[in-house]
């Protein structure tokens, strides 16, 4: 089975990207290079293609308890407009996946979004709907990803780039996970105030036919999946298949520094499992870290005490195109994970210094 195409991937080819293979999907990596794309969103504006995300919809009389039972958060605390971050655990509180839900604007019944990550729409729509039948609950799932477009406009100059193509729209009135029904460039679209850059932005779902249409009147420098990465490791942002997974990295909320989505107080799969956990704490838990030594930690690499013994693994690394140093995100034990912690990373078998350092790594 070939790899799926987001709806601009002309568009991106004419204009000079290179592509790569995520989540089933071939999308742009980068235009001009990781580095200047980098620093647009830091100090201006970049728009990513983010496509490739899934998208599914849940609506009915008994939508609200299919989301609340399959999601960690509290989905009744939702206004229409209103969005949260949070997790899909299995039976053993492990992270199947980590999710944005949106409530849209009620119709008959309160209607939900949720974007989970590439490539997992199928899985996703299965596990709603297996349990919505097991369940016996009264609501309807639908997989709408290849039914709408998504862009994140992200930095400082985010408003502007997005007021300026739907003039009509508040836009700037949105809180941080607000999100709202706006014309942008004659087009209807969904514009949320969120993102995965830790700047200001928007991410806006258009329909997918409508893709082009929003893109071009989108003024911000066009943005590839590298300079995404850079940036979300930056901030200490989770990467789905690499910061957790469920068959290689099994992880908990709370072993991934997560677990402020997660509340205890609703019931949902794997409640009774984190709940355990909470009482009796996490072993091993998520850090950042800044290499002292010259060379670049990458996925994989074993993480090492001040006396060469193996404490953990490195899930996320770079070199930071802001800080001009080399950091990275991984798993220790918590007698390990204080500030300044002196460790080391085993960078192709040669031990390199490092201190922990509590992410974001930027202001």
């Amino acid at each position: 089975m070939g790899l799926r195409k987001p709806p601009l991937y002309d568009v991106h080819a004419d204009a000079g990207a290179t592509f790569t293979e995520f989540g089933g999907w071939d999308m742009p990596v980068e235009y001009d290079s990781i580095k200047a794309e980098h620093a647009a969103v830091r100090e201006s504006v970049g728009i990513f293609d983010v496509s490739h995300m899934s998208e599914l919809e849940v609506s009915g009389p008994d939508a609200t308890a299919l989301m609340q039972r399959l999601t960690t958060n509290d989905v009744t605390a939702l206004e229409p407009g209103d969005s949260q971050y949070s997790a899909i655990v299995n039976d053993e509180g492990i992270i199947v996946d980590d999710t944005v839900v949106y409530r849209l604007p009620d119709r008959d019944e309160r209607v939900y979004l949720f974007i989970p990550n590439a490539g997992h729409d199928e899985e996703m729509y299965d596990r709603w709907t297996s349990f919505r039948d097991e369940w016996g609950l009264d609501a309807t799932v639908e997989d709408v990803t290849e039914e709408w477009a998504m862009f994140a406009v992200q930095g400082p100059d985010a408003l502007d780039s997005v007021t300026a193509a739907a003039p009509d729209a508040a836009l700037g009135d949105l809180s941080k996970f607000q999100a709202t029904f706006a014309d942008v460039a004659g087009v209807e679209c969904w514009v949320a105030r969120t993102g995965y850059t830790g700047e200001d932005g928007f991410e806006v779902l258009c329909p997918w036919d409508d893709a082009e249409t929003v893109w071009a009147a989108l003024d911000a420098t066009p943005c590839g999946l590298g300079s995404r990465d850079t940036l979300r490791l930056e901030m200490g942002y989770l990467l789905s298949g690499q910061d957790f997974d469920p068959e290689t990295e099994p992880r908990t909320p709370y072993e991934a520094g997560i677990g402020f989505v997660v509340d205890l107080d609703t019931e949902f799969v794997g409640r009774d499992a984190l709940d355990r956990q909470r009482e009796a704490g996490v072993e091993e838990t998520f850090v950042g870290f800044a290499l002292l030594d010259r060379g670049v930690p990458r996925h994989g690499y074993d993480i090492a005490d001040a006396d060469g013994e193996v404490i953990g693994v490195v899930t996320s690394g770079t070199m930071s195109p802001t800080l001009s140093e080399p950091i990275g995100l991984g798993y220790v034990p918590v007698e390990y994970a204080d500030d300044e912690t002196e460790i080391s990373v085993l960078v192709r078998g040669r031990e390199k210094r490092a201190v922990i350092v509590t992410p974001p790594f930027i202001n």
